[in-house]
């Protein structure tokens, strides 16, 4: 059954090229270790709810965005072993930096979640 990670990040909008190249990287990272898709989008539309919301995950800061992204695979099986290899993978190494990565990786959210409906 398909499994997808996750993931919603801030990113200083004058860092958003960076961010760009280093997802670009990163994508072909995970598809070249197994991944079926790798998929990033930029927030067009979100707006602080009253209680929840894509910019309150995260704590935006003003002169930053808000990034949305998922990764699918076959399995969770399979989601396991491709994210050991990516994480052994030195194209990577500098994105998992917080000094060096074009986001605050802190306040990054993240998690795996089991296939509910397909229409």
């Amino acid at each position: 059954m398909p499994y997808v990670d996750g993931f919603v990040v801030a990113v200083p909008k004058k860092k958003l090229r960076a961010y760009a190249q280093l997802s670009k990287m990163a994508g072909k990272v995970w598809r070249e270790h197994g991944a079926l898709d790798y998929r990033e989008w930029v927030a067009d539309d979100v707006k602080p709810g009253k209680l929840t919301s894509f910019p309150q995950s995260v704590k935006l800061k003003a002169g930053e965005t808000v990034v949305f992204a998922w990764i699918t695979y076959k399995s969770r099986a399979q989601r396991d072993r491709i994210n050991a290899k990516v994480m052994a993978d030195p194209r990577l190494a500098s994105s998992m930096d917080p000094k060096t990565a074009p986001f605050d990786v802190k306040r990054m959210i993240y998690g795996g979640f089991a296939s509910l409906v397909k229409v």
